[in-house]
């Protein structure tokens, strides 16, 4: 077995891949070798702060033999052929969701990466968050009796900037993706989607056809129906909830605090102070974890990293949701 530590190439040094970047730097498993952005001054910044050499190419850290992996952390426009590059380079990758938000151009990419073999990684970190993993280790040992119903809940602090939604995708490519799959994480055979949404309160959502609330219904073959519920914002903080519900019991995640400790007083009782932030804040252990898993996945060992056709499933769908709220039918779906 191969103990030394995997040579990281990083694509794309925004927020998300400094996170990325950060977590490569403090693994004894990993470390960064290169680190490519366009904008070459925050490879620059990165690479100082974490390690390797900064350049403004992807090519040149694929053609520097000096990577065993890659963290695709770009814009998504630029998934499908950073993918195809590093697949055809035999270099397996990990790549930010979504794969692209063309079905079609995902389908096209499908052949390669089934023939190649090389592993290739989506950035569905959630299915590592602690207390979702413990939650489905315990729904798979039969502590519920058999899954009947899903609950997620997921409510950003704030909406996007009206720029970023023009190039999302919309919420159910951008934001709600996560939760499918999650929902996929605990019940696989999705075979239909109704979704409604509202374009409630953000001008945003209103100027590029999108909408900032929305609930899907996602029924599974097996009888089993998910609910998600998102919105664009929560007064409250960062709302992440999960109820798994069966005929011997219920499982559920709590909201993260920002504190454990509460006030009662004769005016209020145990009043405590709002949710954590933002998603870096939430699920900064399930980067951590989702970073390990990929490094198995990456040195040929069993791995539950979520898969290029995980990808695909949860982009299909996200498009069924957005096609049932614009007919306001239901939407059959095949995931194979």
């Amino acid at each position: 077995m191969n103990t030394q530590p995997l040579r990281f190439g990083l694509i794309g040094t925004g927020r998300i891949g400094q996170v990325h970047a950060a977590n490569v730097a403090a693994s004894p498993d990993a470390a960064l070798s290169w680190v490519a952005d366009p904008f070459v001054t925050g490879a620059q910044r990165v690479a100082e702060a974490f390690g390797g050499r900064a350049t403004d190419s992807a090519d040149e850290i694929f053609a520097s033999g000096e990577v065993d992996a890659v963290i695709i952390a770009s814009p998504t426009p630029t998934h499908i052929d950073l993918i195809a590059t590093a697949v055809r380079a035999g270099v397996p990758v990990l790549c930010e969701k979504p794969i692209d938000l063309d079905i079609a151009r995902v389908d096209a990419l499908r052949p390669l990466v089934a023939q190649a073999g090389v592993p290739v990684a989506l950035g569905f970190n959630r299915r590592f968050d602690p207390a979702f993993a413990e939650v489905h280790r315990r729904v798979g040992a039969g502590e519920i009796g058999a899954l009947e119903q899903l609950t997620i809940i997921s409510r950003d602090p704030a909406a996007p900037p009206a720029d970023y939604i023009a190039v999302s995708g919309g919420i159910f490519r951008d934001m709600t993706i996560h939760d499918f799959d999650m929902a996929r994480f605990f019940v696989p055979d999705l075979v239909e989607v109704f979704a409604t949404g509202a374009a409630a309160f953000d001008p945003g959502a209103r100027e590029h056809g999108d909408v900032d609330t929305a609930v899907t219904v996602l029924r599974a073959a097996s009888g089993a129906v998910v609910s998600i519920t998102n919105s664009r914002h929560s007064a409250s903080g960062y709302d992440q909830r999960l109820e798994a519900f069966g005929a011997a019991g219920s499982l559920q995640v709590a909201n993260a605090g920002t504190s454990l400790v509460s006030l009662s007083t004769a005016q209020s009782v145990e009043a405590r102070p709002p949710y954590q932030d933002f998603f870096l804040e939430r699920y900064a252990a399930s980067y951590v974890l989702e970073l390990a898993e990929f490094i198995r996945a990456a040195r040929g060992e069993a791995s539950t990293s979520p898969t290029f056709e995980d990808g695909r499933a949860a982009l299909i769908l996200a498009d069924a949701a957005r096609r049932s709220l614009d007919d306001r039918a239901a939407v059959t779906v095949d995931l194979s």
